[in-house]
């Protein structure tokens, strides 16, 4: 397998990210494949990527992330993904949660979002991958006992997978970095 570095971090990487996705099922036999999606854009282009090839699975924002009572993804594109076979997945943000509240709050970080710092020196699309696979896991929609590819990207599309181990959020260190399939080597 070819690791990817793309020079610069973003949207523009999605397409070759999704092929690499692709290679890596194929090559691994890998059933599990997890985006994030706000818009459902990203999620929609990986449904046309991978077709039926893997169980995709896709982790949206919470509803109110953007302003209170909102819900970024509209429900006709959810409806869209979920016809085509995608799983849906709306829950709190696993570096994100509580934390956040007391961060916004009290002026003061709670260990979630010092690991989310954390994965950040890595790249931002690592440490959305790494969280949304949690999510996913927290959610049911990946077992904790086999590897899946985890997505993640920097503001929109996806510029990052990783082939890792997923675990629930109450046991993040049993979560296992298998493979950087693509990461930006500038972000």
């Amino acid at each position: 397998m070819e690791y990817v570095y793309f020079p610069r971090a973003g949207e523009r990487n999605t397409s070759e990210v999704l092929g690499t996705i692709l290679k890596a099922i194929e090559e691994r036999n890998i059933a599990d494949v997890i985006v994030p999606s706000c818009s459902g854009a990203t999620a929609l282009k990986a449904a046309e990527t991978l077709g039926n090839r893997a169980n995709l699975i896709c982790v949206t924002h919470v509803t109110g992330f953007s302003e209170p009572n909102v819900q970024e993804m509209p429900a006709e594109m959810r409806a869209k993904l979920e016809k085509m076979g995608v799983k849906v997945i709306t829950c709190q943000h696993a570096f994100g949660g509580v934390g956040r509240a007391i961060r916004k709050k009290l002026g003061t970080y709670q260990i979630d979002e010092i690991i989310a710092y954390t994965l950040r020196t890595f790249s931002q699309g690592v440490k959305v991958a790494i969280e949304i696979a949690l999510m996913a896991a927290d959610a049911g929609y990946v077992r904790t006992d086999r590897d899946c590819i985890s997505a993640g990207g920097t503001a929109t599309g996806i510029d990052t997978a990783l082939i890792l181990k997923p675990a629930n959020s109450a046991d993040f260190f049993d979560l296992k970095v298998r493979e950087i399939l693509c990461k930006p080597s500038h972000f």
